[in-house]
């Protein structure tokens, strides 16, 4: 688990994994808040990142790792008890013959869980150490596995990515300028197209073309703050091209 500043999440996501886990890995990058004092209380192996890159940090936690299984999870998730299960079901079964599986979220906005919009995703989050692979794009990581057989998983992963309005702009502030930064170094340029009608393509593709609609009226503020994110991310590339000028 990659953390910073997760205080607010961090007791319930370490609480959820403690009768599963034989070992709990942190990699903190510098957090001010109560998240190594929390991890600590969990017996986690807390390791410090000083760097920037998130791909680097999640190699971190894959090296320090000893157990042959790994379950990676971010701070604001949480295992419920039927998916415990099941980890320790597949895991444990000498006859299933998979060096990974992906296993399905259900995000959660404001307390409430969403079906629609681009929330309906999975990731591969368990796998064999061996074979685990991290990758970053566009301001986000993911793992893969090198090779062998993968499955998925019935239950979820509970994910409370949208806590409050407050906490959601704040975020994807963030996130828009590191994708602005990424799309630079890639050498994207950015446009009048792609700052004023990107922001409102990806608004009517999530509530609109995804169905986020099916969800209800309340989740249009979560939709209107990704086309804000898609605007920070492109009026952050254009600051980044015409610093690159000068």
């Amino acid at each position: 688990m990659i953390t910073k500043n997760a205080a607010e999440t961090l007791e319930k996501s370490l609480a959820s994994i403690k009768k599963i886990a034989d070992e709990i890995i942190v990699v903190d990058g510098g957090s001010s808040d109560d998240t190594v004092l929390i991890a600590k209380k969990h017996h986690s192996k807390i390791f410090n990142y000083k760097g920037r890159l998130w791909e680097d940090q999640c190699q971190i936690g894959l090296e320090k790792a000893v157990n042959d299984w790994l379950l990676v999870l971010d701070s604001d998730e949480v295992v419920p008890q039927k998916l415990s299960k099941e980890i320790l079901s597949v895991i444990h079964d000498i006859k299933m013959n998979y060096t990974g599986y992906y296993i399905k979220f259900q995000t959660h906005y404001l307390e409430k869980p969403l079906c629609y919009g681009g929330e309906n995703y999975k990731k591969m989050v368990l796998f064999k150490k061996k074979f685990g692979l991290v990758k970053q794009t566009l301001g986000h990581y993911f793992y893969e596995v090198k090779k062998g057989k993968t499955s998925q998983l019935k239950n979820k992963i509970l994910h409370y990515s949208y806590r409050s309005i407050s906490q959601m702009f704040v975020k994807f502030t963030s996130y828009g300028i590191r994708m602005g930064k990424e799309k630079y170094l890639g050498g994207e340029k950015s446009s009048f197209k792609k700052i004023f009608l990107y922001p409102i393509h990806m608004f009517w593709a999530r509530f609109i073309t995804d169905k986020g609609y099916e969800d209800g009226l309340f989740r249009i503020p979560l939709d209107l703050g990704f086309a804000y994110m898609e605007f920070v991310t492109y009026v952050s590339l254009s600051f980044f091209n015409l610093k690159n000028k000068k």
